[in-house]
């Protein structure tokens, strides 16, 4: 995504209809789909960040909705802090998850990690994909790298 243009490039070609940096949302048989962009503009140590824009965007997206309305929520890094040494975490997440607690089934799921790691806390359930690709030891295992 990250181009001379800062990402312009990125999303001329695939981010048609999205907002900001290339959040959007969508609904399909009933759920509320959320794509949220968290690797534009990573913090120390390699945290994602959201941002206010896309915060406040979020907010409006989840206005009105019913509580009862199942929520899917795609990152790149994870929303919670699995592992915030190695850059396992978003460091403005919990803004987003204030807004997602009120509905009654929210999925989040997220890349970045190379594992499979899964956490419920309440009604929000977190799930990690495996790359086929590059594993990443369990977290604590190794030292962070010396550039984080």
């Amino acid at each position: 995504m990250l181009d001379e243009g800062q990402g312009k490039a990125f999303l001329d070609r695939y981010g048609k209809g999205t907002k900001g940096d290339g959040w959007f949302s969508f609904d399909h048989s009933g759920v509320h789909f959320i794509a949220l962009i968290n690797v534009k503009d990573l913090k120390a140590g390699g945290s994602g960040h959201l941002g206010d824009d896309q915060l406040a965007w979020l907010k409006s997206d989840l206005a009105g909705r019913a509580a009862s309305q199942p929520i899917v929520v795609f990152t790149h890094i994870p929303l919670w802090a699995l592992y915030p040494d190695w850059g396992w975490a978003t460091d403005d997440a919990e803004p987003a998850m204030t807004l997602l607690r009120r509905f009654g089934s929210v999925t989040v799921l997220n890349g970045h990690i190379h594992q499979i790691q899964q956490k419920v806390e309440g009604n929000v359930s977190f799930y990690t994909a495996r790359s086929t690709a590059f594993p990443s030891p369990r977290p604590g295992r190794l030292a962070p790298r010396p550039d984080r």
